[in-house]
C-alpha cells in the first residue's frame, strides 16, 4: 500500500483523539476532516467528500459520545455511531482499502466480573453502547477491510474528558463525590494515537493481511475506578501547585445517570498485543504525562 499526501482520511475534526493522531502523525500523510464538511447527519457529503479525497486509508475517530444525551436522542446517536460507519465501510469495501475503526467498552454490560475478551457476548446497557455495537456489526456486514479497535475511558490534556473535568471542578470547590464501584481501563488519546499509527505502519509496510481484520481491546493497562482514577489525577496535579479536594467515594446509585454505566468494562488486550505486537502503556504512567502537559 503505497501512501501519498493526504491518503490516509482521519474523521472526528477537532476530537482529543483526531488530535493526537495529528500531532502524532509525524512524516504520515494525515487528512483531518469534520464538520460542516463532513457530518454524519449529512451521508450524502460524506460520500461526496470520500470520493474527491480518494483516501487509501480511513481512520474513524468519529461518534456521537453524549451517552446520556443519547437515551433520548436516539436518532442522531444512530447515524453517527450506526450508520456512517457502516458508510465508511461499504466505501472501504468497493475500493478495497482499510478500515480502522474506535468503538467502545459500552458494548458490554460489565457483569462478567473479569475482563472482557474480543470473542465475549456484547450486550450493551445503553443507547450509546446499543449504537456503537451495531456500528461494530454493520462495518463487518460489508466485508471490509476492517480493524475495529474498542477503547475505554479516554482522556487528554485538552478537550472534554474526565481528567480535565475533575481539574475543574476542584477550582470551584474543595469536596467532590466521585463513583467507586464502575471498574475499567482509562486510556490517554496520545497513547491510543500511537496504537493507531503503529497499525497504519504495519499495513504500510507489509500490506493487509487477511487474519488482521476483526475486532481488538485497545486500552491502558492496568483499572481502576473512576473515584481511583479521580484521586490519582489530584496526586499528579498536586505537583504543579493544584490544591487537591476531598474526594469522597461514592456508588453509582447516589449519582444517578439516564444512561447506565457498565460495572465492570475492563478489557483483556492480549490480542492487539499478540497480534500488532501492541501493548498500550499503564495508565497512571500516562496520566502522569497527560497531567504534566495539562498543568504546564
Amino acid at each position: 500500500m503505497v501512501l501519498s499526501p493526504g491518503s490516509i482520511l482521519v474523521t472526528g475534526g477537532s476530537g482529543q483523539l483526531a488530535t493526537a493522531l495529528m500531532h502524532a502523525a509525524g512524516h504520515r500523510p494525515l487528512l483531518r476532516v469534520g464538520r460542516p464538511e463532513f457530518d454524519f447527519d449529512r451521508p450524502d457529503g460524506v460520500r461526496a467528500l470520500l470520493h474527491a479525497a480518494a483516501p487509501q486509508l480511513i481512520i474513524n475517530a468519529a461518534a456521537y459520545t453524549a451517552v446520556d444525551k443519547a437515551e433520548t436522542d436516539f436518532d442522531a446517536a444512530a447515524r453517527a455511531n450506526t450508520d456512517g460507519p457502516r458508510i465508511l465501510a461499504e466505501y472501504c469495501a468497493a475500493t478495497g482499502i482499510p478500515l480502522i475503526h474506535v468503538s467502545t467498552d459500552f458494548v458490554f454490560d460489565g457483569r462478567k466480573g473479569t475482563p472482557y475478551v474480543e470473542t465475549d457476548a456484547t450486550c450493551p446497557a445503553s443507547v450509546y453502547g446499543s449504537t456503537k455495537c451495531r456500528g461494530e456489526e454493520a462495518i463487518l456486514a460489508t466485508g471490509a477491510r476492517a480493524v475495529i479497535l474498542r477503547t475505554a475511558w479516554v482522556y487528554a490534556a485538552t478537550g472534554r474528558n474526565f481528567v480535565l473535568t475533575m481539574l475543574n471542578a476542584a477550582k470551584k470547590t474543595d469536596q467532590l463525590r466521585v463513583v467507586a464501584d464502575q471498574t475499567g481501563c482509562p486510556t490517554a488519546a496520545v497513547d491510543l494515537a500511537d496504537a493507531i499509527l503503529a497499525i497504519v505502519d504495519r499495513l504500510a509496510e507489509a500490506g493487509w493481511l487477511d487474519d488482521w481484520g476483526g475486532i481488538y481491546h485497545a486500552a491502558g493497562s492496568g483499572a481502576t475506578t473512576w473515584h481511583g482514577l479521580a484521586t490519582a489525577t489530584f496526586e499528579e496535579a498536586s505537583r504543579y501547585g493544584v490544591a487537591v479536594p476531598t474526594v469522597t467515594p461514592i456508588a453509582t446509585a447516589d449519582w444517578p445517570t439516564p444512561a447506565r454505566r457498565p460495572a465492570d468494562s475492563r478489557l483483556d488486550c492480549g490480542k492487539l498485543a499478540g497480534t500488532f505486537g501492541i501493548t498500550l502503556p499503564h495508565w497512571r504512567d500516562a496520566l502522569s504525562r497527560t497531567i504534566t502537559a495539562a498543568c504546564t
